[in-house]
């Protein structure tokens, strides 16, 4: 049954906000997403295709090519699910990666660009050279997109290096702080315990100076009495 032209976009535009809205739903389950650490390798199995949304404005710009894309990445994840590919090669640069697949049951190749878990392109080839060179684009592509993500992260590294160094140089000025302000505390102590113990001395030194004056009159007192004694005994001088 034929519906009239305005019929039929009136409902296509209805299925197209139901996709949207689907879409919605699927982004905003990926974006719970955590994404793996710079350099990690997540298993080829958690990889996910292109954001729904995304898809959706390839596909409406009615060209081939974005249609053929979309319909590779979904033949792609499938036969990953299935078990059905081999991998052939796959590159890292930072979170995003190239994998190049085998099919031998027809003798085809996928390649695969990808971001996180998200796969982003992928292009379907028999000719083998062909998916080469595809891969290494893809690889060069990857390392371009991973450069600002790999300075940031050297970045990240050199602030938490540059601040634990921060934090132990305030730790060892906080342990010589202390330890001067020992030091200092003490100096006191011993300035005043120099002080003291001088006083001391003069005093001792005193004492003993009058003790050995007092001795020698002591001592001429008994030398006078002695002789006063001994006065007119035989022997005496």
């Amino acid at each position: 049954m034929k519906y009239p032209l305005i019929v039929r976009r009136a409902m296509l535009l209805a299925t197209s906000c139901a996709l949207l809205q689907h879409g919605g739903f699927v982004l905003a389950a990926q974006s719970d997403e955590a994404a793996p650490l710079v350099g990690t390798r997540p298993a080829m199995n958690t990889l996910t295709p292109e954001p729904v949304a995304a898809a959706l404005r390839s596909a409406a710009s009615g060209t081939p090519a974005a249609a053929d894309a979309q319909g590779n990445v979904a033949e792609l994840m499938q036969m990953i699910h299935d078990a059905k590919l081999s991998e052939l090669r796959t590159t890292y640069n930072g979170s995003y990666g190239a994998s190049l697949f085998f099919y031998p049951r027809e003798m085809a190749y996928y390649v695969a660009l990808f971001q996180d878990k998200h796969f982003w392109r992928v292009i379907k080839s028999e000719n083998a050279g062909r998916a080469e060179a595809i891969y290494a684009g893809f690889v060069q592509q990857t390392a371009q997109l991973a450069e600002v993500e790999i300075r940031r992260t050297q970045l990240q590294a050199q602030k938490a290096y540059i601040e634990d160094i921060i934090a132990l140089s305030a730790e060892r000025a906080k342990r010589l702080q202390a330890d001067l302000d020992v030091a200092r505390t003490q100096q006191a102590k011993v300035n005043d315990y120099q002080r003291q113990t001088q006083g001391e001395a003069a005093a001792l030194h005193a004492e003993k100076e009058r003790a050995q004056a007092q001795l020698r009159q002591v001592q001429n007192e008994v030398m006078q009495l002695q002789r006063q004694t001994e006065l007119g005994l035989p022997g005496q001088k």
